[in-house]
C-alpha cells in the first residue's frame, strides 16, 4: 500500500475493542442483576439478561470466528450497531431517557469517531440520535420503587434527549477533528521515517559503490594493460583484433561507470561520514544545491562558527537541507544564509526573496499537510511536509525553530538556534 493511501484505510485493533466490550458487558450484568435481586426493583430482568447474552455471543464470535487482528471499517460498523441496539433495548426496558445510564449510548459512536471513516461515523451518530428520540417517547417505566414518586416537568424531561444529542454531535466532531489530525501526523512521521531510512540506505549504497570502485580499479587496470599487449601481438589479424578492441572498450566503459559512482554515489556522502564545523556543514549543503539550482546563494558567517566540530548527524544535515531546499524552491533569485555563533549559542538564519508564507498558515507551520485558503497562492505552496520533517529532525537534536515572514526581505525567514552545550554534545 502506498503511503498516501493509508489515510483512506480505517480500522482499529480487535483485541482492544473486545476488552472494552467485556468491561461493558460485565457492567451491564452487574447493574441489571444488582438492581433486580438486591434492590428488588421491578422490571423485565429475563429479557434484559437475554439481551446482554446476545452481546456475549457477538464477543465470542469476534474471539473465535473473526480471525483478523484488525476490525475493518465495515466490520466495526456492524458490531458498533449491535452495541447501540443492545444498549437501546436495555434502556427501553428500564426507563428510557430517564435512566441515568442513557449517557452510555454516546460511547460507541464517540469511540469510532477517531478510528473509522466519516461516512461510518455519521451513520452511527444518526442511528444513536434515532435511538435517543425513540427512547424519549417509547419505553417501559423506570424500575420501582423510584417510579412511584419520580416525576419531572416536561421541560426537564425533553431537555434530557436534547442535551444528549448536542453532546453526541459535539463529542463526535471534537473526536473526528483530533483523530484526523492525529492520523495525518502519524502518517507524516511515518513518511519522515521512510525518508530517513531511504537516506541511510543511499548512504550505505554510496559507501559500497565507492568501495567497489576502489576494489575493482586494480583488476580493471590489469585487464586494460593485457588487452593493449594483445592488440600488439595480434596486429593484422582482424577477427582477433575486433574481439580485443571490444574487450578494451568494455574495460573503458567499466572505468567510466566506476568513476561516476566514485564521484557521486550519493550527494552528501563526502561530508556526512565525518565530523565538521557548522560552517562546513552549511558550505557543503549549499554547494550541493548550487550544482542543480540557478539561484544565487549568499552565505555570511562569523569567525567563531568554524572553531568547534559537530558529531556527524544525518538528522541535522537532512533537516538543514529541507529548510534550505524550501528556500531554494520558493525564492525568486536569491537565498540568504547567515551563521552566527558565540560562546553560548549557534544561530542559522535562512531567508529568501520569494512571496513568503501565506498569512493563514503561519500559525500552523510545522504541522503536516498544510493548505492555504487563498486560491491564488495554493498553486505556489506545497504540503508542508518539508517543513514538518525539517522541524522535527532539528528539534529532535535540541534546536529551537522559528518560521516567519522576513522583516527585511519579501520572502520567508527561518531561524534555527542551538545552545552550544546541546549542539556539541549530540
Amino acid at each position: 500500500m502506498k503511503f498516501f493511501e493509508t489515510s483512506k484505510y480505517h480500522s482499529f485493533k480487535k483485541s482492544t475493542y473486545i476488552s472494552l466490550r467485556w468491561i461493558g458487558i460485565a457492567g451491564q450484568l452487574i447493574s441489571v442483576n444488582f438492581v433486580f435481586f438486591i434492590l428488588n426493583f421491578d422490571f423485565n430482568v429475563l429479557v434484559s439478561n437475554l439481551t446482554i447474552f446476545f452481546g456475549i455471543l457477538s464477543n465470542l464470535y469476534l474471539i473465535f470466528i473473526y480471525k483478523k487482528t484488525q476490525l475493518s471499517d465495515r466490520s466495526a460498523f456492524i458490531f458498533l450497531v449491535i452495541d447501540i441496539v443492545q444498549l437501546g433495548i436495555l434502556l427501553y426496558l428500564t426507563g428510557g431517557v430517564t435512566n441515568p445510564f442513557v449517557i452510555f449510548l454516546l460511547i460507541p459512536s464517540v469511540f469510532s469517531s477517531s478510528n473509522l471513516s466519516f461516512v461510518t461515523n455519521s451513520l452511527l451518530v444518526f442511528l444513536t440520535t434515532i435511538v435517543i428520540i425513540f427512547l424519549t417517547f417509547y419505553s417501559e417505566n423506570l424500575p420501582g420503587p423510584i417510579s412511584d414518586h419520580f416525576h419531572v416537568s416536561p421541560y426537564y424531561y425533553y431537555a434530557i434527549p436534547v442535551s444528549l444529542i448536542i453532546a453526541l454531535f459535539f463529542l463526535n466532531f471534537f473526536a473526528m477533528t483530533f483523530g484526523t489530525q492525529s492520523r495525518l501526523r502519524k502518517e507524516a512521521l511515518a513518511k519522515m521515517e521512510e525518508v530517513m531510512a531511504t537516506e541511510h540506505e543511499l548512504l550505505s549504497l554510496g559507501g559500497q559503490a565507492a568501495a567497489a570502485a576502489h576494489s575493482l580499479g586494480t583488476p580493471l587496470s590489469t585487464i586494460k594493460i593485457i588487452t593493449q599487449d594483445l592488440i600488439k601481438q595480434f596486429k593484422g589479424q582482424k577477427d582477433i583484433e575486433k574481439d580485443i578492441e571490444l574487450l578494451f572498450s568494455q574495460v573503458e566503459r567499466c572505468n567510466e561507470i566506476l568513476k561516476r559512482l566514485t564521484l557521486n554515489p550519493v550527494e552528501e556522502d563526502d561530508f556526512i561520514d565525518k565530523d565538521l564545523t557548522m560552517r562546513e556543514y552549511l558550505s557543503e549543503i549549499i554547494s550541493s544545491f548550487k550544482e542543480i539550482s540557478k539561484r544565487q546563494f549568499i552565505f555570511n558567517y562569523d569567525q567563531d562558527s568554524n572553531v568547534r566540530k559537530i558529531t556527524k548527524s544525518i538528522e541535522i544535515v537532512y533537516g538543514l537541507r529541507n529548510f534550505i531546499g524550501n528556500a531554494n524552491k520558493f525564492s525568486r533569485s536569491t537565498i540568504y544564509i547567515n551563521l552566527k555563533s558565540d560562546s553560548e549559542t549557534t544561530e542559522i538564519i535562512i531567508e529568501d526573496d520569494g512571496n513568503g508564507y501565506p498569512k493563514d498558515i503561519l500559525p500552523k507551520i510545522g504541522e503536516p499537510y498544510l493548505s492555504t485558503n487563498n486560491s491564488q497562492e495554493k498553486s505556489k505552496t506545497g504540503l508542508g511536509l518539508g517543513l514538518f520533517i525539517g522541524k522535527n529532525l532539528l528539534e529532535k537534536n535540541f534546536a529551537s525553530i522559528l518560521c516567519r515572514n522576513s522583516k527585511t526581505r519579501s520572502g520567508a525567514e527561518v531561524i534555527i538556534k542551538w545552545s552550544n552545550r546541546d549542539l556539541f554534545n549530540i
